[in-house]
């Protein structure tokens, strides 16, 4: 018996699962990470360039290490929502919770 791939065009689902929406929201977060990260060379290599010379191993140190340190920082942060969002949370909480039948809630 073959797979029919057109079950899968046809399927009664009718909007995205919880998964596919923090997938989605955490990409576009990342996006704006990102965006926000180039803004903030921009204004750090603006400023060093106010108060001084500008050589081209401080304009590569600078570059590398603002966006760097904003992506890492806020992508953690991101990565936490997403874990949270998605319902990783929840099932390791799941997991490690303990009923015991004797305790009322």
């Amino acid at each position: 018996m073959a797979f029919d791939f057109r079950t899968l065009l046809t399927s009664s689902r009718t909007g995205p699962t919880q998964r596919e929406r923090a997938i989605a929201d955490f990409r576009r977060i990342m996006i704006w990470i990102a965006v926000i990260a180039v803004v903030m060379v921009a204004g750090a290599l603006t400023y060093l360039g106010m108060t001084g010379d500008l050589d081209a191993n401080l304009v590569i140190a600078t570059v590398l290490g603002v966006f760097f340190s904003v992506l890492l920082g806020c992508g953690l942060f991101a990565a936490a929502f997403f874990s949270d969002k998605s319902g990783h949370d929840q099932s390791v909480s799941d997991a490690t919770t303990h009923h015991n039948p004797d305790q009322r809630p």
